[in-house]
């Protein structure tokens, strides 16, 4: 498989991109999910609340993290995560503005 060429496409494309990748699996969906709904950090439970093993919830988390969409904070030998709402607002601006594009009325098929 090629390397992606992302230097030739826009920031916004990139990022759009960016932010698809965190929705591509129902892991990462239903952890941001249940961050939502509990509307703390989560040090350990998601194992019992996901279903799925430890270092599966591990690498979903450490995705979420890279992709800015949660922070993490060290409480003793865990790392409890939260959604990060400034990046979270970030990210809704710019999906808005790419979802909310309307479609022209002459269709080409």
């Amino acid at each position: 498989m090629g390397i992606t060429k992302s230097e030739i496409f826009t920031d916004q494309q990139n990022q759009i991109a960016t932010y698809a990748k965190a929705f591509g699996h129902p892991a990462r969906v239903a952890i941001l999910q249940h961050l939502f709904k509990i509307n703390a950090c989560i040090c350990g439970e998601l194992v019992d609340e996901i279903g799925l093993s430890q270092p599966t919830i591990s690498q979903h988390l450490k995705e979420l993290k890279n992709l800015g969409l949660i922070k993490g904070s060290i409480e003793g030998t865990r790392i409890c995560y939260c959604i990060d709402t400034e990046k979270w607002l970030q990210m809704k601006q710019i999906m808005n503005l790419f979802l909310n594009q309307d479609i022209p009325q002459e269709r080409c098929c």
